[in-house]
């Protein structure tokens, strides 16, 4: 966290993700590559959203996206692949979520081997369990170049539109978007009351 652009990042290597440490949506995030950037990038996440601004480092490679339903039970969903291709910007902006700017495609399910996403089910799993998660949830993760995934984000109330990367992998795994949401609202319901909803 820093509160001040003149802050030391410590250990952190450039280039490096800045964004707020309280939104969402990718609201705020910036990419900077060197120390003035860095200062400018908290100043005005400082000024704008009164708030910290989280520093991390950008790990650059290929972004999948986990999404999970369940509690006790954890149904694991059709991993998702955002495809960059060619575009400069190589991470997912408010621009592209809100449809300012072309989102980057997805893929569903994504072009991983076994193995790999063997692993990034058992991460989301546990990062799920860890942060105390309820219902359902969306991990997102980037894989570096050696294979090392990292989980950027967990999202507690990952977006149910038509174009989000939830429904895409609930569509993949059978369920329609109107069956999707009730099944998170029947796990809730089974959750809260001890029984489905009838």
């Amino acid at each position: 966290m820093m509160r001040h652009g003149t802050e030391s990042p410590g250990e952190l290597r450039f280039p490096m993700i800045v964004k707020p440490r309280h939104e969402s949506d990718s609201c705020g995030v910036q990419l900077v590559h060197e120390p003035a950037q860095l200062r400018q990038a908290v100043e005005v996440i400082v000024t704008r959203f009164a708030q910290d601004a989280l520093v991390e480092e950008y790990i650059e490679g290929q972004e999948i996206w986990v999404a999970l339903l369940g509690n006790e039970e954890l149904e694991v969903l059709p991993l998702v692949e955002q495809d960059f291709g060619d575009r400069d910007t190589r991470f997912v902006t408010w621009e592209a979520k809100h449809m300012v700017v072309a989102a980057p495609p997805r893929i569903c399910p994504a072009r991983i081997g076994n193995r790999l996403a063997t692993v990034l089910r058992d991460i989301s799993v546990a990062t799920f369990r860890a942060c105390q998660c309820r219902d359902y949830a969306r991990i997102d993760f980037r894989i570096d170049d050696s294979g090392q995934p990292f989980v950027l984000e967990i999202n507690t109330m990952s977006g149910l539109g038509m174009t989000s990367a939830y429904v895409s992998a609930g569509t993949t795994a059978g369920y329609s978007p109107s069956s999707l949401v009730n099944r998170i609202l029947d796990v809730a319901h089974r959750r809260y009351f001890g029984i489905g909803i009838r």
